[in-house]
């Protein structure tokens, strides 16, 4: 085809911890399974402010996939200025398949970012994990670059801007448990991540399950809400913060 002069192409490749198994080296695919992934991205709905992309949709084949190239969920990649990376410059929403590769909403091919080639920071974003930047500039062309967030390799902007996952198949992931999005995890306090999953099962029923939702209160992406029990989504919050700080709260090492 035609060559874009006024795009670039990223392929990236992350790990979510929430869905992350280390004995596989694979997230789980529960959501999609369950046919709660929609077809249209999250993200406005979630108040998140697009440069460029928005509203990106894909298809139900595409989600019908299975295996390795499964589609986990959707995520967000941000262009930031190679001066001043606290200013994003392009976005696209974008899908992240089981062996963390993030593809087009063809559920193939290298993400498609609107801007010129030059030198940018790399961000991805995701609803309720931590997002994470490469500490340096990647230079982009209009033929992919891959940008792999899940090696130590790769130098992230902050401070334990990834957690490290040991096992089989250790690898560098997003912290999970960002619930409302708000670039924190935090497990007490105002604002805090727990409570709205509290609140989701029925605060009077913390034992209740909420199954088949499409839910940022689903930390570990299995497509049900849980406060208590094997596989809850409160017990991820509280170990990110620290189980012996629970009154901690973890920051998104963004600028």
């Amino acid at each position: 085809g035609q060559v874009d002069e006024s795009c670039v192409l990223v392929a990236a490749r992350v790990f979510l911890e929430g869905p992350y198994n280390a004995t596989t080296g694979l997230m789980t695919d529960g959501m999609r399974a369950l046919g709660l992934v929609p077809t249209t991205e999250p993200y406005t709905g979630l108040g998140y402010v697009h440069v460029g992309g928005g509203g990106e949709t894909t298809t139900p084949a595409v989600l019908a996939v299975t295996g390795n190239d499964a589609v986990v969920d959707w995520v967000v990649l941000e262009l930031r200025d190679m001066i001043d990376p606290s200013v994003i410059v392009a976005t696209r929403c974008a899908l992240v398949q089981r062996d963390g590769d993030v593809v087009a909403t063809d559920g193939q091919n290298a993400v498609s970012l609107p801007i010129g080639p030059g030198d940018y920071h790399l961000a991805v974003r995701h609803r309720n994990h931590l997002g994470c930047m490469t500490a340096g500039t990647v230079s982009l062309s209009t033929s992919p670059t891959s940008v792999d967030f899940t090696t130590n390799t790769l130098a992230t902007f902050g401070t334990n801007a990834r957690k490290s996952v040991a096992g089989l198949l250790p690898a560098q992931v997003l912290w999970a448990g960002d619930v409302t999005f708000d670039g924190s995890v935090q497990y007490t306090g105002a604002g805090n991540d727990r409570d709205p999953i509290l609140v989701t099962v029925g605060s009077t029923t913390p034992n209740n399950v909420v199954n088949n939702v499409y839910s940022t209160r689903d930390v570990n992406l299995n497509g049900n809400v849980q406060y208590t029990g094997a596989g809850n989504d409160r017990d991820p919050i509280l170990v990110n913060v620290g189980s012996t700080t629970p009154n901690n709260i973890r920051v998104e090492q963004l600028p």
